[in-house]
């Protein structure tokens, strides 16, 4: 007790520092924020603007730079005082939740070193009162258990003896328990964490992080980090956590918006977006891959989303055409596709390219044909991208030819007509400021008039040679596929057996002006194989959430997107729910990327997110799965109860929502296997309180009862989960087999399946005894 009482009385100090740095920052914070405002307010009132010669116009610019600088420095100065502040406020609740006493090597006496999400210094600002948890002395918290012990540091590495590890549970300024553990997380806190109910956030993991997961964070080698891990082995968690550090670490040269995570789907961002901000960092820059195939091409096309090609894979296998654009998927997702890509726009450099008409009022000015035969007819000894260049000079000049022409005709006359006086003034003003047109002729203002109106009516010409949108990159894409024979060159021979089919299928969608998920990156990639490649340099990390989801075509692409970023990808191959995931089932591909010696593979094992008696039912779901190993929380065994019709299901559905209600669960999620079934359930669950329906463009991830697709729950965590139909019927196929595993791992307390008639066959794979059977 008396060790308690000591570090009670240490707390209340630190309590004291932090209320008092509040205090100061408060009002250092207010008085900024006036002084913003103010200069903002006055901004002009200290500029003379005199542009009368060039030293009065040179004085006027320093003035003007100096005022800048001044509000710039004084914006700089409130946004890291009030960053700071909410920080503080966070520490007010839980100031630190570890200590270590450390022995530095050559040293008779141990440090206490106490560890928080945040330094904390005391008044003098020399004595550190709490270590940052990215701080380098403190990865002996995460990593060791009492003994021998080191940490890097810029300087080298310090060496020492661990003597002890404690960790705290603050709450209000109390502390409410402490243990002395030579584990390297004490399973007592773990277990009260993971006990809780869930929120409509993920939270930091800063008090429980494993030794594996800190591997993770700490990670700064290479250009690759592939993190494999099981359902709930807290692969996203670690993944933000380690944005947190690095942001610590290189916080002199990169800033949140040099970050971009890919998730899954917009709802997956709103639960992750409190991660960061509680660790006192802004969030990175957070998107889909679909965001960006639509930026990119939905002006071109009507691009199909990846939920909506799963959805037909789920739901329309009485579909004629089903096998097909099935192999399709599967076949424009491979290596052998991509690399075929690739041969393809090198054979564009002999012959193939298609161009548009260069059209002005409704007539061709330059015809394709008149562009092709320049490409392909002069220098062609140069560079793709460098002849392009050639043939967009040629273009220009061609232009110049046509607007002398166009001059002289009768439709610029009638548009000279058609001006107002307020035009004509318009004009002429525009004239004296961009020609030097001094007015001295009438003939001279029209001249420069009809040169004015020419120019500006092909001014879309002239932006359509300048973005390459004379190139007809739907034609060329159509192309590969007008002759089915014509690929075999590239893929030497090797092609699906329903190749014909595919062919018309894809022809047909081109015309329609649509594009299926599969070739939207591949058209892409060839888009960007001919027109060079829209680079983003600016982003120093990518991070790739799901990434068993990506096919190799997409990280290839990422890749050369992103030239300057280093990668982490974090995925399950259980859970590769899309059809193309037969092409990847492992990440081996990804270590050609930047080569194995730029690659790092960290595998966890550990499933944290759900019960033992969850784990232990899951883990038999999936093949390998006997390698997972549960966190030893125990709960209720996963109940199978089998119904003999809709109705009947319905009843108890809602009869279990209200029992679990009742135990204090926050979410609860009615898990389905399509978006159809889900809808369905939803319309049949309709008396059941405050129930949703979650859809694919669900952009906020909401508390409470939610009907949802199994494939839009991942990433997510529900303290229950109902599998709405666990049917031979409905999880009859093996191809569903990972999305029935993704649907029951979503579960952290509880998971309930149903089954209209004949289960499942995957549960025949299931423990004797890890199930509990009912039968209504």
């Amino acid at each position: 007790m008396t060790e308690l009482r000591q570090e009670q009385e240490r707390l209340n100090s630190i309590m004291e520092i932090i209320a008092e740095q509040i205090r100061m920052l408060e009002d250092e914070t207010l008085r900024r924020r006036k002084e913003v405002i103010d200069i903002r307010k006055h901004f002009w009132d200290d500029i003379k603007v005199n542009i009368d010669t060039f030293d009065d116009f040179l004085e006027t610019i320093i003035s003007l730079r100096q005022q800048a600088q001044l509000l710039s420095v004084s914006q700089s100065t409130h946004r890291h005082a009030f960053k700071r502040l909410s920080t503080l406020r966070r520490m007010r609740e839980v100031p630190y939740f570890g200590r270590i006493d450390f022995t530095e090597e050559g040293t008779s006496t141990a440090e206490r070193i106490y560890i928080g999400i945040s330094t904390l210094t005391d008044t003098s600002g020399e004595n550190i009162l709490i270590y940052d948890w990215r701080a380098p002395i403190s990865s002996i918290y995460y990593d060791y258990s009492p003994g021998p012990a080191e940490y890097v540091t810029p300087e080298g590495v310090i060496r020492g003896m661990l003597e002890k590890k404690w960790q705290y549970i603050i709450r209000g300024g109390v502390i409410k328990s402490m243990f002395d553990t030579s584990l390297t997380i004490g399973d007592e806190i773990l277990k009260q964490v993971l006990g809780k109910v869930s929120d409509k956030h993920m939270h930091n993991i800063v008090a429980t992080i494993q030794r594996e997961q800190n591997r993770i964070i700490r990670h700064d080698r290479g250009r690759l980090l592939i993190v494999q891990g099981p359902a709930g082995s807290g692969k996203t968690s670690a993944a933000l956590q380690r944005i947190a550090y690095l942001l610590y670490k290189y916080r002199d040269r990169l800033t949140a918006d040099q970050i971009i995570l890919f998730s899954p789907n917009s709802m997956f961002n709103s639960y992750v977006s409190n991660v960061l901000p509680e660790l006192g960092e802004e969030n990175m820059l957070q998107v889909t891959f679909q965001e960006y195939l639509d930026h990119r091409l939905g002006n071109e096309f009507q691009v199909e989303s990846p939920y909506e090609q799963l959805e037909y894979v789920l739901t329309a296998s009485d579909d004629p055409s089903y096998r097909t654009r099935t192999a399709s998927i599967r076949f424009k997702a491979s290596t052998r596709f991509f690399e075929a890509i690739k041969k393809y726009s090198q054979s564009l450099e002999l012959s193939g390219m298609l161009f548009k008409d260069i059209i002005f009022r409704g007539k061709p000015i330059i015809t394709a044909k008149q562009i092709e035969e320049r490409f392909y007819s002069s220098d062609t000894s140069l560079r793709f991208h460098n002849r392009l260049e050639k043939l967009r000079d040629w273009l220009n000049r061609q232009l110049d030819e046509a607007e002398k022409l166009e001059r002289t005709k009768p439709w610029v006359q009638e548009e000279i007509e058609l001006l107002s006086n307020e035009d004509y003034q318009k004009v002429y003003t525009h004239l004296r400021k961009k020609r030097g047109f001094n007015g001295e002729s009438f003939g001279d203002y029209e001249k420069a008039l009809v040169r004015l109106i020419v120019r500006q009516k092909m001014k879309p010409l002239r932006k359509q040679i300048r973005t390459l949108r004379f190139i007809d990159m739907k034609g060329i894409y159509k192309q590969l596929f007008a002759d089915p024979t014509r690929i075999k060159q590239w893929t030497e021979g090797e092609t699906p057996e329903e190749w014909e089919d595919i062919c018309r299928l894809t022809v047909k969608m081109l015309d329609e002006g649509k594009l299926f998920y599969e070739d939207a990156t591949p058209f892409l990639f060839l888009k960007e194989l001919i027109q060079g490649f829209q680079t983003n340099s600016s982003i120093k990390h990518v991070l790739v959430d799901e990434a068993q989801d990506y096919s190799p075509f997409q990280f290839e692409f990422l890749k050369r997107l992103f030239p300057s970023a280093r990668m982490t990808v974090l995925g399950d191959f259980n859970q590769a729910i899309f059809t193309h995931a037969s092409e990847t089932v492992d990440f081996h591909t990804l270590t050609s990327l930047y080569g194995p010696d730029e690659t790092d593979v960290i595998t966890l094992t550990r499933s944290y997110r759900s019960t033992r008696q969850i784990v232990e039912f899951t883990r038999r779901l999936v093949p390998g799965g006997e390698r997972i190993t549960a966190f030893e929380r125990d709960g209720d065994k996963p109940v199978l109860t089998r119904v003999s019709n809709q109705a009947e299901l319905h009843r108890c559905i809602a009869s279990k929502v209200a029992d679990l209600r009742n135990r204090g669960y926050n979410t609860i999620a009615i898990i389905c296997k399509s978006a159809a079934e889900s809808a369905a359930a939803y319309e049949a669950l309709n008396n059941v309180e405050e129930i949703k329906l979650v859809k694919s463009g669900s952009t906020e991830y909401e508390q409470g009862v939610v009907v949802i697709p199994a494939y839009l729950a991942k990433g997510i965590e529900f303290d229950a989960v109902i599998i709405y139909n666990a049917s031979a019927q409905v999880y009859g196929d093996e191809s569903l087999r990972r999305l029935f595993y993704t649907a029951c791992t979503r579960a952290m307390h509880y998971l309930q399946l149903y089954s209209v008639g004949e289960p499942s066959p995957f549960l025949r794979s299931v423990e004797p005894g890890s199930l509990l059977l009912i039968q209504s």
